[in-house]
């Protein structure tokens, strides 16, 4: 099955100039997210995972279901005040300011080896900044996987020294 049949553009969203790679057409189709679900876990073989990190919001959707998959603990980053227990945070950069995102401080445990799961890798300034709250937890980072890379954005580069996989390449 072609993922990618079920990955639709949206132009001129959420501004201007940008084509908004939709994946509500994937997650309405049980046949190809399961086949999306299989080609994400199919790279993880032979591979030790004890938790699953999905990154707000759309990295919920297969970050739950990887962990499931695996028979792991999900682990939820999201935007500041979002998360009910104490939390550490780390800062990034986007394109007109800096964001912040935080994960819970009990987690992750020092040793625990962990995916880390969003939908798009871009500029890579997000992916980024959750890595740097697993391994400030004491965690290490398995892999970093995606739905999605846009490559003509170089987030790859950020990313330098980790273990990255993404399901499809723009």
């Amino acid at each position: 099955m072609n993922i990618e049949n079920y990955i639709r553009d949206i132009q001129d969203f959420p501004k201007k100039g940008i084509a908004f790679k939709d994946i509500t057409p994937l997650l309405n189709s049980p046949e190809a997210t399961n086949a999306c679900l299989d080609l994400l876990v199919s790279q993880l073989e032979n591979q030790k995972i004890d938790k699953v990190v999905g990154v707000e919001s759309r990295g919920f959707f297969f970050g739950i279901l990887l962990a499931q998959r695996l028979n792991v603990g999900f682990i939820p980053v999201r935007k500041p005040n979002k998360l009910p227990f104490e939390t550490i945070s780390a800062s990034y950069e986007l394109e007109y300011g800096t964001d912040t995102l935080e994960i819970h401080i009990d987690a992750i445990q020092p040793g625990d080896k962990v995916l880390i799961h969003d939908d798009v890798l871009a500029t890579g300034g997000t992916a980024k900044a959750v890595c740097e709250l697993v391994e400030q937890l004491g965690g290490e980072i398995v892999q970093v996987n995606f739905l999605m890379e846009l490559t003509f954005l170089n987030g790859k580069e950020k990313l330098s020294g980790k273990s990255v996989f993404s399901a499809l390449v723009y």
